[in-house]
């Protein structure tokens, strides 16, 4: 399928999208496919084992503990293996999500991903070369999360709030020896099911391919 078609494609199914009628659509009718749940474990791993790693960095020693006379010495130990730092790393990790877009021109989990779309930077370099391009929605909001993004935040605090204490057990126990996205999604999550998505990656595409937007 060539560009020009795959691009009347996409600006036909926007628009669908974002018709106003009394109509109650279903996803598959507005092209809408929300993350299933091995996709957004994948993702909520992924998120707190960077912000884990960005945290590890920091070889602080802390002091713990309550003293009322200030005369009792308060324990000490370090930052990297504290309860604070699990805190600190689990605070807005969902929000992290929004930072991603989705890449329609995927049909695996890498379809979550951060950075535009092909799809929309070809638009964009439309725009920029004159073209007019009407999608039905302001310019301005071309590159606001979408409604799967926006869905999978929210899945993803229903997800860790129901899983707290599977990555409390990972931090103490089992930190270094296990991946978190087996120990998480693998272990407690799916419990059985498909987890084929957590080990699916962006593949480099070839050197001159434009095979895909």
């Amino acid at each position: 399928m060539c560009l020009i078609t795959r691009l009347l494609l996409f600006v036909l199914l926007i628009n669908t999208i974002y018709t106003h009628d009394d109509e109650v659509k279903s996803e598959a009718d507005v092209g809408v496919k929300y993350a299933n749940t091995c996709e957004v474990c994948k993702v909520l791993a992924t998120e707190l084992q960077d912000r884990l790693e960005e945290t590890g960095k920091v070889h602080d020693v802390i002091e713990i503990g309550y003293s009322l006379d200030d005369v009792k010495p308060k324990k000490k130990t370090k930052y990297q293996k504290s309860e604070l730092r699990l805190i600190e790393s689990l605070e807005g990790v969902c929000d992290k999500i929004l930072q991603y877009n989705i890449h329609k021109e995927r049909e695996d989990s890498t379809r979550f991903a951060k950075g535009m779309s092909e799809t929309f930077r070809t638009l964009h370099n439309l725009v920029d070369k004159g073209v007019k391009v009407d999608l039905g929605i302001p310019l301005e909001l071309w590159d606001k999360p979408s409604a799967e993004i926006t869905h999978m935040k929210i899945q993803c605090e229903t997800l860790l709030e129901e899983n707290e204490a599977a990555i409390e057990d990972w931090y103490w126990n089992h930190q270094g020896e296990i991946e978190l996205k087996r120990h998480l999604c693998t272990k407690h999550v799916l419990q059985g099911s498909d987890d084929s998505c957590l080990y699916e990656e962006l593949k480099p595409r070839e050197k001159g391919d434009k095979s895909e937007l």
